[in-house]
């Protein structure tokens, strides 16, 4: 299942980074840099099997032929016996899949035995895109202060410290890209490389997602911010490159990308007016895109009639409860709320408050209830099912 990172998640993010990129430096310090590399390898080789095996599975079902004798497994572990017995592993697979799973594993091998820089790479770009597909923004907001507080994280541990250089070239495991810089001197055995970290393409990565979900909520048939982002990618780790053949210096990849993945579509969306949409866009849960009205017709209307009713200033909770109460608790229930289209389609555009006082927008012509990260069900339900 994806994770969805919320504002409080990327505001912690850079923190956490930094400690575990310290204590990495810390344990190369202190410890034996052979040992630890070791460990590292057997943990990133299981991890790096099971990521390409993932990533490449699509692909390979195009080649295998129609009666290809398939067939379902299943892995289960289970604790406890009777009414007690709770699931710990309940996994689904097939001869295909494990197919991929033998292939991935002739990479692993090569990896562990070789460290060639070609098997590095192979589950480095797994990683990656098992990161894209497993993380999720919730909206525009939250990959800016991400983008942001990893900018500064970047910047300083690259330029303030020597911690990130000397972690990079000491850790020996798939968490970077490595380009060979002597290529055509001396093939597939060059042995100089400059570096990419993961993070550099993870993190700006999951932001173009998002935005490529935002193009497809237009409903526009174009995907304009998706391409912007993605072309100020390139130009951004062009840059890079150019800065650091130019300096001779290791270079964060993020002083650049950062800018040019937020200013670029920022740009677009100045130019086209639709910053407003942008920054309200907002990755509904499963539960406020069903699409499926949660209140019966007559109660949704009896809703919306108070609700048109409200003036900006009457619209925290408090007093909502004290001057509505009573019509609301007739036909509201802590689950009963409008989170569909069809709600938002008979009001204007307003701003709700939740259970803590949260403002929250909900536009008329959105996809679906833009959700508070403080209430499950949607902004009004604990303030209003009192």
């Amino acid at each position: 299942m994806p994770e969805t990172i919320t504002s409080r998640d990327a505001a912690r993010f850079p923190i956490v980074a930094s400690c575990t990129l310290l204590g990495l430096y810390l344990f190369f310090k202190i410890f034996s840099q052979e040992y630890i590399n070791l460990l590292l390898s057997m943990y990133f080789f299981v991890l790096g099997i099971l990521a390409l095996s993932h990533t490449i599975s699509p692909m390979m079902n195009r080649f295998f032929p129609a009666n290809f004798p398939n067939k379902q497994y299943q892995l289960l572990f289970t604790q406890g016996s009777g009414e007690s017995k709770e699931e710990i592993v309940n996994y689904e697979f097939d001869t295909k899949d494990l197919v991929c799973l033998a292939l991935s594993s002739v990479v692993g091998v090569w990896y562990l035995l070789r460290k060639h820089w070609i098997a590095n790479n192979l589950f480095g770009l797994a990683f990656s895109l098992n990161g894209v597909e497993l993380l999720h923004l919730n909206n525009v907001s939250t990959g800016c202060i991400l983008l942001g507080g990893l900018f500064i994280y970047d910047v300083f541990w690259v330029f303030g410290t020597n911690v990130m250089v000397t972690v990079a070239k000491s850790f020996e495991a798939p968490i970077k890209l490595v380009f060979p810089q002597d290529l055509l001197e001396k093939g597939l055995d060059a042995d100089n490389f400059a570096m990419l970290g993961l993070g550099d393409i993870v993190i700006p990565g999951i932001f173009i997602a998002l935005l490529l979900r935002f193009d497809i909520s237009l409903k526009k048939n174009t995907h304009t911010y998706f391409y912007t982002s993605f072309v100020a990618y390139i130009f951004g780790l062009g840059l890079t490159i150019f800065i650091m053949h130019i300096f001779k210096h290791a270079q964060p990849a993020l002083l650049y990308l950062v800018p040019a993945c937020i200013g670029f579509p920022l740009l677009v969306a100045l130019a086209k007016g639709e910053v407003t949409e942008m920054f309200r866009f907002w990755l509904s849960g499963s539960a406020h895109a069903s699409g499926s009205c949660l209140m019966p017709e007559f109660q949704c209307s009896l809703f919306h009639a108070a609700a048109l009713s409200w003036s900006l200033q009457a619209r925290r909770a408090q007093l909502v409860r004290a001057a509505m109460n009573p019509l609301l608790k007739s036909c509201l229930t802590h689950q009963d709320l409008p989170t569909s289209p069809r709600c938002l389609a008979r009001r204007p555009a307003w701003l709700i408050p939740c259970s803590r006082n949260c403002p929250v927008p909900a536009d008329a012509g959105s996809r679906a209830l833009v959700p508070c990260s403080h209430c499950r069900w949607g902004p009004l339900s604990v303030s209003l099912a009192r």
